[in-house]
């Protein structure tokens, strides 16, 4: 990390539609407004998706109702998608090549295993 700190995409855009970006350490004002609104976006996006679920198991939607689901989520789309590239650069590359403690392989190389409690 340089002196400066490290840049950062923020949620949202300019006036003009392009990108704004931060230059810190994640620990200002701005970053822990941008903390908020990404949370904000993700939750968002997560009620969005109840209700998809629940306006297509229903088979009784008006093409108008399709349009309208198909814009909201988009948008969700644009936002989730904005918050992972954030959060994506904002690793280090340790971070970036490092397995998940799920994803790793047990010792005999099958992966993980459900302990035999699990099945009763």
């Amino acid at each position: 990390m340089n002196t400066m700190g490290t840049v950062r995409l923020l949620p949202w855009t300019g006036p003009d539609g392009k990108p704004c970006f931060l230059l810190g350490d994640g620990t200002g004002c701005v970053s822990r407004i941008a903390d908020r609104m990404e949370e904000e976006q993700l939750g968002s996006a997560a009620d969005l998706i109840d209700e998809a679920r629940q306006l297509l198991g229903e088979r009784s939607w008006t093409p108008g109702e399709l349009h309208l689901l198909a814009v909201e989520l988009t948008a969700a789309l644009v936002h989730v998608h904005r918050v992972a590239e954030s959060r994506g650069a904002r690793l280090t590359e340790a971070e970036r090549e490092a397995p998940d403690a799920d994803e790793a392989p047990d010792a005999d190389g099958d992966g993980p295993r459900l302990p035999a409690e699990a099945f009763g």
